[in-house]
């Protein structure tokens, strides 16, 4: 099978399956949003805050570094995954061993901190196989995890749904989320096999080296930790559990549709890391034809959720949420910047300047916790997302000048202004047929603005066909 095949196989089976993912997850939030109610699900929110809290603590910038160095010409495959995977299991280990004494401390309920000690223990199944990923980035076989990700989904939501229909209580689930990731990482530990036969080592020379390449990047996992969740967590602090659940709401649509630039940015990586030394005109194509991608993404998400917020909200959370509605449309403007801040950082990283993207990152995260403490007491979750928003802007602003200083690549806007007239259109749309019910308006606006994007020659179908040509 050709790359451009395979590549656009990939991208279209993960799309899939995340849309399903996703529409899996607002199920589950739906369940859990009405059984636990505004407090119980601000409950749900502070213990999966400290789920991505482990996340930035035993990352070590592992995962990026193991896809970008076995993605490269003669990589010893064996030595750099089993380094890595020994790394990354110490790394999870450590962090769970010492949760129950950070949760002692913690100003929560007994039921919040038997959650918090369930997520550490999800963390080190999650963390230990996302690092085998690279693997099948490289090889472009990530509809393999993909599929594995989606049946752990579903086995969650399932546990969800019994535990709501029999009153089994907020730790049941918590326990979902532990289920899913126990059967994941069994999942991707027995497929890496295929690839790369998985053995555990304990090279410390080799470590002290990859610990210096990857370090900047475990420190930038938890700036961006506290940029990305830190709000949550002061909320709960500061405010209360009720108005965490308010924010949240809102969040997680946007941490829901953030797979697509994840998804994307993980499948163009590896070319990303081949290309950008020895083909340079060849990594500005795949570059640019990423931000065009993205593009298209963002302007219809952005306008779709400035008119159907309410309906959005209403669909997740029923009308108890309904305070969550304008908060959602001021945090739809992160997710587009969300979009490029991981594009350009992830060129950073390929092209070896992870470093250089580390001081801009603290700077960022500086400003966010600086900015919430200070307007959260008075303006409560509009003030996080407001700040949330500006803070990704920040993010994918420097993440820009960096990359533009230090790799010479310029992005290319050729068909932004198609793209942006496609999406006015799409607006005019929906505020003329506002009164429509809100699957026929989502439906209505969506393949209108398919149609746009054809008739303006954004999307032409000799460039569908180059994609899955052969040759």
């Amino acid at each position: 099978m050709a790359i451009a095949r395979k590549i656009a196989y990939n991208v279209i089976f993960n799309a899939i399956t995340k849309i399903l993912s996703t529409i899996l997850a607002l199920v589950g939030i739906g369940f859990i949003t009405r059984y636990l109610g505004k407090e119980g699900f601000g409950d749900y929110s502070t213990v999966l805050a400290f789920f991505a809290f482990f996340g930035s603590v035993a990352d070590l910038g592992l995962y990026a570094i193991t896809a970008r160095d076995i993605s490269r010409a003669d990589a010893d495959e064996k030595k750099i995954l089993g380094n890595a995977f020994s790394l990354r299991l110490i790394s999870s280990v450590a962090v769970f061993l010492v949760t129950p004494i950070l949760v002692f401390f913690l100003p929560y309920s007994q039921d919040v901190k038997i959650g918090i000690l369930i997520a550490a223990a999800s963390f080190v199944f999650s963390s230990t196989y996302m690092v085998l990923n690279g693997v099948f980035q490289k090889n472009l076989a990530m509809d393999k995890v993909a599929t594995a990700e989606v049946l752990g989904k579903i086995i969650q939501i399932a546990i969800i749904i019994f535990a709501v229909r029999n009153d089994l209580g907020f730790i049941t689930i918590i326990l979902s989320i532990l289920a899913a990731m126990i059967f994941n990482f069994t999942v991707v530990l027995l497929l890496v096999q295929k690839y790369i036969p998985l053995k555990l080592q304990f090279d410390f020379v080799y470590w002290k080296k990859f610990l210096k390449e990857s370090a900047p990047l475990g420190f930038s996992a938890i700036v961006i930790f506290v940029y990305f969740k830190i709000d949550t967590i002061l909320l709960s602090v500061l405010k209360t559990n009720t108005e965490v659940g308010i924010y949240n709401a809102a969040y997680k649509v946007i941490e829901n549709l953030s797979f697509f630039p994840a998804m994307i940015i993980g499948l163009m990586f590896p070319m990303f890391s081949r290309h950008i030394f020895s083909d340079k005109k060849q990594f500005a194509h795949l570059a640019n034809e990423t931000i065009k991608v993205f593009f298209i993404i963002i302007v219809p998400l952005i306008i779709g959720t400035l008119f159907l917020s309410e309906g959005i909200i209403n669909l997740i959370g029923g009308s108890a949420f309904s305070q969550a509605a304008n908060t959602l449309r001021i945090l739809i403007f992160a997710l587009a910047f969300i979009f490029f801040g991981g594009l350009f950082n992830n060129i950073l990283i390929a092209s070896n300047n992870q470093k250089k993207m580390l001081w801009m990152l603290i700077g960022c995260a500086l400003f966010n916790v600086s900015a919430n403490l200070i307007f959260i007491p008075a303006y409560s979750y509009t003030a996080s997302a407001i700040i949330s928003t500006l803070t990704e802007f920040l993010v994918a602003f420097t993440g820009l000048i960096l990359t533009i200083k230090y790799t010479g690549f310029k992005p290319s806007l050729k068909y932004l202004l198609r793209i942006l007239f496609s999406g006015f259109a799409m607006a005019i749309f929906l505020f003329i047929f506002k009164a429509y019910s809100f699957l026929t308006l989502v439906l209505g606006s969506s393949i209108f603005y398919i149609v746009l994007l054809w008739i303006t020659k954004t999307i032409t179908i000799k460039e569908l066909r180059s994609i899955v040509s052969s040759k």
